[in-house]
């Protein structure tokens, strides 16, 4: 058991790290609003995760070829992606004197605290390449250790780092939140948005055109 657990630290890390809209959301959400409201979007995002992770252990083995063969998969993310971004980023640009009150608020309603949860369990969601991620985290998994007990005490192991590692990067996040001005803030808003309908155009992009995608991470992988 203390080895499946060790072998996990290392997934557990790369995943807290690997950069998509939900690290740039809790990030801002962090910075904006505080400890307790990333703290609700990183639940949402967990939940997503533990979702994937139920597909993924009772999936078929198959079933990342199917999604990796199948560009709609890709496009339907990608498309949910660039609305969200798209309807973001006109909300940030018209809400100005909403972020200002928001900035001087104390309180924050527990109804907006379920938006939270959602957003966070939506963004996660929608990206079909979390789903591969865990398929690929099962597979290296079963690989490593030796029993079923084995298997879950590795992905939990994923898990609760991923999440520690969350609960330090809104910590720090956090501190900035007394530097930061409402018109920062709006600016910032707007940056997270375009980010988040970059990643959708990138889905786009790896959906219409498969190969060229392909062949354009070849040649970035051959340069580097």
């Amino acid at each position: 058991m203390f080895d499946d657990i060790l072998a996990a630290i290392p997934f557990g890390i790369f995943l807290a790290f690997t950069i998509g809209p939900v690290f740039f959301v809790l990030l801002e959400t962090g910075a904006t609003k505080g400890f307790k409201s990333a703290l609700i979007f990183d639940l949402g995002v967990i939940f997503a995760d533990i979702i994937f992770i139920v597909l993924a252990l009772y999936s078929t083995n198959n079933l990342i070829d199917k999604i990796e063969d199948d560009p709609n998969f890709l496009i339907f993310g990608g498309v949910i992606l660039v609305v969200y971004g798209v309807i973001s980023f006109i909300k940030t640009s018209k809400s100005f004197r909403s972020i200002v009150k928001e900035y001087h608020k104390v309180q924050i309603k527990k109804n907006e605290y379920g938006k939270l949860f959602f957003k966070g369990f939506f963004l996660n969601f929608v990206n079909i390449g979390v789903l591969i991620g865990w398929l690929i985290f099962i597979a290296a998994g079963n690989t490593i250790t030796e029993t079923k007990q084995g298997l879950y005490t590795f992905v939990i192991t994923i898990l609760v780092v991923y999440f520690l590692i969350d609960l330090l990067k809104i910590a720090a996040a956090k501190r900035l939140r007394s530097k930061l001005t409402p018109r920062l803030i709006f600016k910032t808003k707007k940056i997270v948005s375009l980010v988040i309908l970059g990643f959708g155009v990138l889905l786009l992009i790896r959906g219409i055109f498969p190969k060229g995608a392909e062949r354009l991470q070849d040649e970035i992988e051959h340069r580097l």
